[in-house]
């Protein structure tokens, strides 16, 4: 039998495959943000000092408009699943696209819901703390 001893020392842990996981996680993070701006948080309104996104303008539109501003509001659940987060974090997050959808379908008074509640801006923060929970350092390159 060899002796592994006398080699050279073997990192703990796949150092190439953490730093190119952590740029993959970096590109969905800044993918998410760019997401959750524009169905948001993307267009100022001056008069009343805050920002609406695509998400309620698209919901205006009868029938479809905030079934497909749903089907969009998956993709920061789809990339928690993916990035291995809490069963319970992902609930969250369902939870938060349900209620944005489902009050949303209202006529009128969902459409002003849809403009107050940000449920993509809220879901990628659950996404953020997770990660930091799990000990990641989500806003570094790398980290």
């Amino acid at each position: 039998m060899a002796d592994r001893s006398n080699g050279p020392p073997r990192p703990p842990h796949d150092v190439a495959g953490e730093a190119a996981n952590a740029d993959a996680r970096q590109r969905a993070l800044r993918r998410l943000d760019r997401l959750a701006h524009v169905l948001d948080t993307c267009i100022p309104v001056p008069l009343l000092r805050t920002r609406i996104g695509l998400d309620g303008l698209i919901g205006l539109v009868p029938g479809i408009g905030d079934a497909a501003t749903g089907i969009l509001s998956l993709y920061p659940v789809v990339e928690a699943w993916r990035l291995g987060l809490p069963v319970t974090t992902i609930l969250r997050m369902l939870g938060n696209v349900g209620v944005d959808t489902v009050i949303g379908a209202i006529p009128l008074a969902g459409d002003l819901f849809d403009f107050a509640y940000k449920a993509n801006r809220r879901n990628v923060d659950l996404l953020r703390q997770a990660l930091r929970a799990r000990g990641v350092d989500e806003s570094a390159p790398g980290g």
